[in-house]
Order: C-alpha cells, then sequence, then structure tokens
C-alpha cells in the first residue's frame, strides 16, 4: 500500500535548511536505583526499545523523497533496519555537572538526522552524578524523531507508549502487537499519474479553499480595519528573537511544582494552567530584555501549536495534526497579576476564533498546493533574506502522563523537550509536564541568547513573582476547586492511567547551574 505525507507533514521537510534542522527532541533521565539489579545496561536499552517497536510505524519507515520534490513524498519499509544503528551511547565529559549537560544535550541536537534511514534515533548519557538533583548513576536518553513524522500530541503519546507503569515492566498504554503496513516503494506510474493528479487538481482545490474561507477572511478585514482583529494591533515588534539562527543551538531548562502552577490560576478568576505557562514566560522575557535594556513599548508576541486531534484521546497516529494561535505576551505590563488577567483574555478570544485566523487559513490552503511549489516557497520562507517574522517566540505546552514512568525498571525523574528554531524566530519555550511536574526547556541559538542562564534565572524570577503575588484590594479572588482527598482507584486500563490527571504530585527540584 503507498502511504504519502500530506501537506503539513512534509512541510517540515521542505523549510529544513543546515541552519533549520526540524526535529524535536526529548531528554528523559532515569534513576537506576529503583531497577530490580540497580543498574541498567546499555544492551537492555535496546532490547526495551525492541519490544516496544510494534507501537508505532515510525521505528521502521523512512522516506522514499522524489526527483525535484515534483509532489510530497513516500513512507516506505526500511527493508535493511536495523536498531543497533539508531541507539547510540556516550558520557558527561567532566567536570560532569549542570551545565555540561546542557551543552552535551544542545551538541547532540544541533547535529542533522539521517534521512536515509527512519527518521528517529536514542542517544544514551552516562556520567550525570554531579547535576545537583539527579540520583546517583543516573542517565538520560535523548530521542529525536524528525517533525515530519511525528508532532506534539502523537509524539507524547509516542514516549509514553516506550514506558512502564512500574519497575517491573508492565507497559503503562497496552498496545496490541500490530502489524503495520509500512508502506511500499511507489512505482514510475504510480508516481508520475498522483503527480500529475495534484498538479492538475490543486488549482481547483486551493480556489474551493479559497472562496469556503471567503467569509472568514472578510470578517478579519472587516475587523483589522477597526482594529479588534488578529491583524489590528497585533504588530510584532522586532526583538533579538527575530534574528537568524545559525546551526549551533543551545538548551537550558528549570522545573517547577506543577501544584504551584494550578495555585496560580486561581487568583484570576477565568485563567487556565496555559495562561499561567505564558505569563510566566512573559514575565521572564520582560526581564531579561529589561537587562539588556531591550524591551520594547509594544508587547512581545507569542505563537503556540495547538493540538487539532480529536479531545476523546484515541487519536494516536504518527505524523502533524497542529494549527497555531498568536498571543500577547503583555510583556509591557509590570504587575504579574495584571498581566495574567490580559493574557486570559487574550487567550479567550483566540478559543472564541478572534485571533490565529491567519495559521488556520494556511494550513486550510497549504493542503491543496502542489508538492514542487511548496518546497520551492519554503525555500524563500526560511532564508535569511525573507524568512517572515510571525511571532517573538513560541511557547508549547503539551499535557503529560501523570503517573510515575519507568524503563528496565528505572524511573523517569526529569523531562524536557526541544524543538526546532528558525531565521526569525530563535526561541522556543517548551513546557512539558509529568508526574506533577512541569518543566520549561527553552531551546535558542549562540547568537541570540549568549546568556540563556540568566534567561533560566529570569523564569525563575517570574514563577516567583507570581506565585507571591497579592490580589490588589477590592479586587474578586477566583474560588479555587477543592482537590478531592480520597485516592483515585487504580484504573484497569493502561491507557485511562495516561489521560488521567495526579491528584497528589510530588514536588520538583529546580536543577541550578553550578
Amino acid at each position: 500500500m503507498l502511504h504519502q505525507l500530506s501537506a503539513q507533514d512534509a512541510q517540515f521537510l521542505y523549510i529544513q535548511t543546515a541552519e533549520n534542522l526540524t526535529h524535536v527532541m526529548a531528554v528523559y533521565v532515569y534513576d537506576p536505583s529503583t531497577a530490580p539489579t540497580k543498574k541498567v545496561r546499555f544492551k537492555d536499552i535496546i532490547e526495551h526499545v525492541r519490544s516496544r517497536l510494534h507501537i508505532s510505524p515510525v521505528f521502521k519507515r523512512k522516506l522514499y523523497r522524489l526527483p525535484f520534490d515534483i509532489d510530497h513524498p513516500y513512507w516506505v519499509e526500511d527493508q535493511h533496519f536495523d536498531i543497533e544503528a539508531h541507539i547510540s551511547h556516550g558520557r558527561l565529559p567532566e567536570p560532569g555537572d549542570w551545565r555540561q549537560f546542557c551543552i552535551h544535550v544542545a551538541r547532540h541536537f544541533s547535529k542533522p538526522m539521517d534521512m536515509n534511514r527512519p527518521l528517529w534515533d536514542m542517544y544514551v548519557v552516562e556520567g550525570l552524578d554531579k547535576v545537583a538533583g539527579y540520583g546517583k548513576g543516573s542517565y538520560a536518553i535523548l530521542t529525536r524523531v524528525h517533525h515530519s513524522a511525528i508532532d506534539g500530541a502523537s509524539a507524547a503519546y509516542f514516549f509514553t507508549a516506550l514506558g512502564d507503569m512500574d519497575n517491573k515492566g508492565k507497559p503503562l498504554i497496552e498496545v496490541p502487537p500490530s502489524d503495520w503496513d509500512y508502506g511500499d516503494v511507489p512505482s514510475s506510474s504510480d508516481v508520475m499519474n498522483r503527480a500529475v493528479s495534484s498538479n492538475l487538481s490543486s488549482p481547483v482545490k486551493l480556489a474551493n479553499a479559497v472562496l469556503k474561507l471567503t467569509p472568514t477572511l472578510w470578517d478579519a478585514a472587516q475587523k483589522n480595519i477597526s482594529g479588534d482583529g488578529e491583524g489590528g494591533g497585533l504588530t510584532v515588534p522586532e526583538t533579538r528573537f527575530n534574528g537568524n539562527v545559525s546551526p549551533h543551538k543551545m538548551f537550558d531548562a528549570v522545573s517547577f511544582d506543577l501544584n504551584e502552577l494550578k495555585a496560580m490560576r486561581t487568583k484570576v478568576e477565568g485563567a487556565t494552567i496555559n495562561d499561567v505557562v505564558l505569563t510566566v514566560c512573559s514575565g521572564a522575557l520582560r526581564k531579561y530584555l529589561m537587562k539588556h535594556k531591550e524591551l520594547p513599548k509594544e508587547t512581545l508576541v507569542a505563537v503556540a501549536p495547538v493540538n487539532a486531534r480529536k479531545r476523546d484521546g484515541q487519536e494516536n497516529t504518527p505524523g502533524n495534526k497542529i494549527t497555531a494561535m498568536t498571543v500577547k505576551l503583555w510583556t509591557n505590563i509590570a504587575n504579574p497579576l495584571e498581566r495574567l488577567e490580559a493574557v486570559r483574555n487574550t487567550t479567550r478570544e483566540t478559543k472564541a476564533a478572534k485571533s490565529g485566523l491567519s495559521a488556520r487559513i494556511m494550513t486550510d490552503l497549504t493542503q491543496h498546493i502542489p508538492g514542487a511549489t511548496m518546497a520551492g516557497v519554503a525555500k524563500i520562507l526560511t532564508s535569511e533574506r525573507f524568512a517572515p517574522k510571525m511571532s517573538n517566540v513560541f511557547i508549547s505546552n503539551v499535557p503529560g502522563p501523570q503517573v510515575p514512568m519507568y524503563m528496565n525498571g528505572a524511573k523517569l525523574t526529569h523531562q524536557y523537550g526541544m524543538a526546532p528554531l528558525g531565521n526569525g524566530m530563535g526561541l522556543f519555550i517548551a513546557t512539558p509536564s509529568y508526574n506533577g511536574t512541569m518543566s520549561f526547556a527553552i531551546t535558542t541559538d549562540r547568537k541570540i541568547m549568549p546568556d540563556i542562564e540568566f534567561f533560566r534565572e529570569c523564569i525563575e524570577t517570574a514563577f516567583a513573582q507570581l506565585r507571591d503575588a497579592k490580589p490588589a484590594a477590592g479586587k474578586r479572588k477566583a474560588k479555587a476547586k477543592a482537590a478531592p482527598t480520597k485516592k483515585a482507584e487504580q484504573p484497569k486500563d493502561a491507557s485511562v492511567m495516561y489521560r488521567r490527571v495526579s491528584k497528589t504530585p510530588r514536588r520538583a527540584q529546580p536543577n541550578k547551574a553550578k
């Protein structure tokens, strides 16, 4: 059977350059003290992954790209698949502290993937004993997957399905063995027939999509004229984060107690966890730019990816089903509670389809652009000269499992994420949550943010300021919902556990640079 990439999946191939690599990376830290033998060997990790190859077709399928990108590529089975070619091993150099770990992670993320094999790899890093907050003997697994194969939501499922719910090896999500159809190599006639059909029908489909969206476009135009819409009043100020990127990426992160973040949202009625995340990031950006005397008068603007999958949790297939929303961060507001209130109002409008319009329209329209045209346009839009200034920062908030995870008996203690950058967009903050904690993981460029440790400190400061902020006299404080005290029963289906939110999360230990 032929499996052709969707237009959205293919975009991540077309926009990739030497400076802008479009893979994502999960950084998982494990403590082997919970393993039956108190130690996990490299070959144990290989065998564990081998036992889970059935959870996703991503493991064994590779790209079949067409000459001159005359049409979108195909997924085909890798006839020479060798799991040991995808999993490597290394050790943190001395002094083996948090700073060395961040450098090591960033360097691995900055390396190109082998695009001739299935688009994933794992790198096991030992020697983390001197990293504050990590248990003795801890090791990290850095897992990269190309964005053309996976998005944030499907990645969360992918990584969770690799994990266990206990140290005895019981899978966190029961995935029955699957005989995946990885895809056949298309014949020359198949390629030509599909390419011709796609290129001939695309203009008609594109025209139909434009006509269907005309009322929406007209409504947006009216709002822009009045200053109420996404375009009206939403200017993206020029900042250092909108510069061109180099091949040299940087990484840093800090973790917080999820319960504390939940408590912060009750300080402003109707605020959500996502609003709190945006407000903490906003406060950090404000402090950072003020330090450098670069804070613009206009508010900074963020783009936040939005999961376009069904909310029932059953749609976990690989690939990309995402759109995006554009959000004002209100970095020109000093008071953290006033800023949270402003962010809440903005995200409410966004959810009501008052913002983020252009991203959704572009997602719909690109489905009908021929592959060769999209590839050519992508090269222009990702160039240093023509890259658009869509926002100042990307902020992604992907909920994860709120129960402990294990692999080979070792307990997962810390989780971080890294994502692609691009010319005109040199800062990405990923905030995955896990087992009662949420990490703020920073991906940036060495030229854009050489003092990344200071920005991490800015996040810590912004978190503390919002946590300690008191509502002004006369302001109504939102009523916090009482958390149930009864311990939840063990679910029969492990997939339910994946979706359930833990009621008693443990406190995280933020990492400190030495």
